[in-house]
């Protein structure tokens, strides 16, 4: 099994693709391993969250996703 990172907005740009499945379990510093580039630096930032299985994290610094888990990157939300 795996690990589905789901990618929305401008994330999905930078990420080339929706989602991706990396191999788990997966903790913080796996995903930024995981995330090079733009996107990496994007997901490191203050303003993305991440959601754990429809979740967000207080902390995004304490994930801990195992096999099967999704893990959703929300790009910071702006509007008129």
């Amino acid at each position: 099994m795996a690990v589905r990172l789901v990618f929305l907005g401008k994330l999905a740009d930078l990420a080339n693709a929706p989602e991706l499945e990396v191999e788990g379990p997966l903790d913080w510093n796996g995903l930024l391993g995981r995330l090079h580039g733009p996107l990496g630096e994007a997901v490191a930032g203050e303003r993305v969250k991440l959601a754990l299985n429809g979740k967000v994290l207080p902390d995004k610094t304490a994930l801990s996703a195992a096999d099967g888990d999704e893990i959703a990157l929300l790009p910071p939300v702006s509007g008129g």
